[in-house]
């Protein structure tokens, strides 16, 4: 007999799109405001400690009240990637990660 969670957890693996390592952006949103940019730079460097800043792209919104940065990462498993998410969304600067 096998376990249901098992038969789960390796289609869940198997479906998969995403092949490990490799480099992936995250967008990460937040008010325009001194340090924002610094914060997201140290989560994402608790996670991917070869993370370089030099490699963030950023974008004010229109009226310049928000920031977008979008942070590519060297993606080794699907749960570093998970761990970096919630990281990212719970920081207060963080308004929101995709």
């Amino acid at each position: 007999m096998t376990n249901p969670e098992q038969n789960i957890s390796g289609k869940e693996l198997k479906a998969s799109l995403i092949e490990y390592p490799c480099a992936f952006p995250i967008k990460v949103f937040g008010q325009s405001q001194q340090g924002f940019l610094q914060a997201v730079t140290e989560v994402v460097l608790q996670h991917d400690p070869g993370f370089t800043a030099a490699s963030v792209t950023m974008r004010n919104s229109k009226t310049a009240k928000y920031v977008s940065l979008t942070c590519t990462v060297t993606a080794t498993s699907r749960a570093q990637l998970d761990a970096l998410y919630q990281a990212l969304c719970d920081h207060p600067l963080v308004v929101m990660v995709l």
